[in-house]
C-alpha cells in the first residue's frame, strides 16, 4: 500500500506541514525563524500568513517544502 503525500499550499497550516514532513522544519526556520516553533499560532496560521508577517514570498516557501517531498 502506498501513501500519497499531500502537496503543501500557501493555505496549509504551518503546524500541519511540520507534523506531516519533519524535514520542512529547516525550511520554516530558514524563512520564519525558530520562534515559530514556540508560537501557539503554529496550529492555526497558514504559510501565507507567516510569510506576510516575515515579509517573505509564500510561493518560495511552498516550492521549497514541496521539493523536499520529491
Amino acid at each position: 500500500m502506498t501513501t500519497t503525500k499531500k502537496k503543501v499550499t500557501k493555505d496549509t497550516v504551518i503546524g500541519e506541514v511540520i507534523k506531516d514532513s519533519p524535514a520542512a522544519t529547516k525550511v520554516i526556520e530558514k524563512y520564519f525563524g525558530n520562534g515559530c516553533f514556540t508560537c501557539p499560532g503554529i496550529r492555526v496560521e497558514s504559510i501565507a500568513f507567516g510569510a506576510m508577517m516575515h515579509n517573505v514570498d509564500p510561493n518560495k516557501v511552498v516550492e521549497e517544502i514541496n521539493a523536499l517531498e520529491e
